[in-house]
Order: C-alpha cells, then sequence, then structure tokens
C-alpha cells in the first residue's frame, strides 16, 4: 500500500468528508499538514479496473485526456470520471487534473495526503520551498498558512486553494530551480528545496519565507547547515542581494561559521553594486550598513543575537 489508511468509527454526529488535520510527524516540532477524505460510494467493476490500471502504472494523479483511452468514447470517460469524483474515488485538483483515492481505503475506510505530496503532482518539476521548506526542515515553528511551489512552467493560475488549503506557485527561472531534495510521506515521494537552497531562495525572497526576523530565525535554529554547499549554491544562484542579506545577517547574529573570516570575505567580494533593502516588502527607512551594502529597514534582530 503506498497510502497511509485511517480507520475510523462513524458515530451519529455531523461530519464532513473532508477535513483539515494537524499531524505532527517524527521530525519533533515540525507539523506537517494533510487532506483527509472518505471515499462513499461502491466501485462498479470497470471503475475499479480502470482505477486498478491507472495505479499499477505508478499515476497519483491523471488528466481527462490519461482516461479516454480506457473508455469507449470521450463522452463515457467524462462521465465516469464525474461518477467517481461524487463517490469520492477521485478529488479534483485543478481543472482537469484529477488525484486518486487508493482502493484500499474502501468505503469505510478514511484516507489522508500530504500537502506536499499534493505540491509534487501540482508541478512536477517543481519542489516546495521558502517558508514551507523552511518548517519542513525544522527551521522555524512557525506554520505557514500557504504551501509555497517553485516551477519554472508557466500556469494559467499561480494561486489554488485545493480541499481548504492554499497553494501559492512561484515562477523561477529554469538554472535557479535546483538544490531539490526527494523525500517521502508514507512511502509517496514529494520534492523539496533542501536546507542550503532554502537558505538562498529564503535570502531571495524574504515577502514568500516569513521575512527577514523568520531567516534571522532559521539561522539561530540549530538546525546543521553544509556551508560548502552554500558557497556553492551562493555562486550558482549569482545574485547580489542574497550575499548582502546573508552576510549581514551572519555578522549581525554572530554566526559561528565554519573558516568564518575567510567566508565572509569571499562573500564581499562577491557583492554588487547598490544597496538592497534588508526586508524588501518594508520600506525604504533605515540606516544602512555600507560593510554588506544593505540598508536596515526593520528593527528587531537585535533581539535575536
Amino acid at each position: 500500500m503506498y497510502e497511509k489508511i485511517i480507520r475510523a468509527t462513524l458515530d451519529n454526529r455531523a461530519r464532513s468528508d473532508i477535513l483539515m488535520l494537524i499531524n505532527t510527524t517524527l521530525k519533533g516540532i515540525v507539523v506537517q499538514r494533510s487532506i483527509t477524505s472518505k471515499p462513499t460510494g461502491t466501485l462498479g467493476p470497470q471503475e475499479r479496473r480502470f482505477l486498478s490500471v491507472l495505479a499499477s502504472q505508478g499515476m497519483r494523479t491523471f488528466r481527462i485526456e490519461d482516461a479516454k483511452p480506457h473508455w469507449a468514447s470521450e463522452g463515457q470517460a467524462r462521465k465516469a470520471v464525474s461518477r467517481l469524483r461524487r463517490k469520492g474515488w477521485l478529488q479534483r485538483l485543478e481543472r482537469g487534473v484529477y488525484m486518486i483515492v487508493p482502493l484500499e481505503a474502501g468505503p469505510e475506510g478514511w484516507w489522508t495526503e500530504d500537502t506536499l505530496v499534493i505540491a509534487t503532482q501540482l508541478a512536477h518539476e517543481g519542489a516546495a520551498a521558502y517558508w514551507t521548506a523552511l518548517h519542513y526542515w525544522g527551521m522555524t515553528e512557525q506554520v505557514p498558512r500557504t504551501v509555497f511551489v517553485q516551477t519554472s512552467h508557466r500556469r494559467a493560475r499561480w494561486n489554488v486553494t485545493i480541499l481548504g488549503v492554499r497553494y501559492r506557485f512561484v515562477s523561477v527561472q529554469r538554472e535557479k530551480l535546483f538544490g531539490v531534495s526527494t523525500q517521502t510521506s508514507d512511502g509517496i515521494p514529494f520534492r523539496i528545496t533542501d536546507r542550503e537552497k532554502t537558505l538562498v531562495d529564503a535570502c531571495d525572497r524574504p515577502d514568500l519565507s516569513g521575512g527577514i526576523l523568520q531567516i534571522a530565525q532559521a539561522l539561530g535554529s540549530g538546525v546543521d547547515l553544509d556551508w560548502g554547499k552554500v558557497d556553492a549554491y551562493l555562486a550558482r544562484f549569482g545574485s547580489g542581494a542574497v550575499y548582502k542579506r546573508l552576510g549581514y545577517l551572519a555578522e549581525a547574529l554572530d554566526l559561528q561559521l565554519p573558516e568564518r573570516n575567510r567566508r565572509l570575505s569571499a562573500w564581499r567580494e562577491a557583492l554588487t553594486q547598490g544597496i538592497a533593502l534588508l526586508e524588501p516588502s518594508a520600506g525604504k527607512a533605515g540606516p544602512t550598513n555600507t560593510r554588506w551594502r544593505v540598508r536596515i529597514n526593520v528593527a528587531g534582530l537585535e533581539a535575536l543575537a
């Protein structure tokens, strides 16, 4: 079985077929949200065969075009998909895209899917990132209300809500979509930026990562980072603003970096001209740190040092 199945006994109280759960994982403080659903209808022989074939092909999601070869006509395929949705065996992710509820769940069982798995299904080449990744790796205790997903593909909609969960897709250049790690949730793989790329992305887009104070807290979280990999990612990413924000935070927080002096000197050599805002979403008022060419336009870092 590739799904986590939750058996439950229903009482007489009204219960929604779709619940938002907060599941505490074995990662300690890391909390991952899951989406839970309950199939309500019995499958006919052809419906069961259709879902079994897709599952045997490793298809967690499919498009309506994928269903057509399994039915006598396009009209029958569309009717079958609609019928399976009503019975609770399919969940609509977005227009024309459906997720299969596992046959093992059965009409009496509850089935749950991790939001990070769904994020990967919606952007196969992309990865969960920014605040979502900070939280997953235990670099922050703050739970984002949005699942952030990097993608290099164009989309018709950049913000979608699925079963009560908001997903925000962030367009990045293909060459900046790297540093991706494959993890699993109940045996199902999903893609998420690794710790070091998550830090680089956060310094590039603090607005998508809880703000600069959240990033400062992440740096002080005690999570082990491969600073050699951070250096390589910084060079590959090629953003002067990222060097400026990270370098300033490293000194302001007195981070005990390996080979600290050499590393900070190398970062300073990579600085570009101009002054970057420490917090891009805040105003432009504040003192300038000329060493790192960054304007300190947010208060509160002193308390974290």
